[in-house]
């Protein structure tokens, strides 16, 4: 997916230390964050507690800041401002983890896996993936599912997914709340 237009402007906005363009950035790519960094961290069965998932993602967006922007200004935009994000989240969120001591470890049934498929995961492990975010769809309505798939898998706005689905733009953050709210218990063994 190519970069789109909201990204394209929140990121020239960013680099040009526009006011309240960092807020909006947070705001839009904070959810993100989370959710790498809390598959990280369930990829290696280890339990944060919420401060150390925190701590984590203080650490990657520090990390977009940190020499005037330099991880956004090497931003080519040949993927969606999203995928590069996941990509240099992950990378963050792995070696803080590897710094750390191990905390407590979860047991194989009690890590919930609800991930995406990674082009840099071994193939069993991506079909894994995509097999348990397909389960985890599956128990959604079709409206939830699609609302999922177009905010988390495709990066797209709020404004863009009311404009392909006709749901008031106000109503997609309930619709994901919820939906969230259902895969969570699904993933929950």
């Amino acid at each position: 997916m190519a970069l789109s237009e909201l990204d394209r402007n929140l990121l020239q906005r960013c680099l040009s230390r526009k006011p309240r363009a960092w807020e909006d950035f947070v705001d839009r790519f904070m959810g993100l964050v989370v959710h790498v960094v809390r598959h990280s961290a369930q990829a290696r069965n280890l339990r944060l507690t919420p401060e150390d998932r925190d701590d984590l993602c203080a650490e990657v967006f520090l990390a977009i800041i940190n020499d005037d922007f330099a991880l956004l200004r090497n931003f080519r935009g040949q993927s969606s401002l999203a995928t590069y994000l996941t990509v240099v989240a992950r990378r963050i969120a792995v070696k803080a983890l590897l710094k750390r001591k191990p905390a407590v470890r979860l047991d194989r049934q009690n890590a919930a896996d609800q991930t995406v498929a990674d082009p840099h995961l071994p193939a069993e492990r991506q079909l894994a993936d995509r097999e348990q975010v397909d389960r985890l769809l599956g128990g959604l309505k079709d409206s939830e599912a699609r609302v999922v798939r177009m905010f988390h898998l495709e990066g797209k706005s709020y404004q863009e997914i009311s404009e392909a689905t006709g749901v008031p733009e106000n109503s997609i953050g309930p619709i994901l709340s919820r939906a969230r709210d259902k895969m969570r218990q699904a993933g929950v063994h």
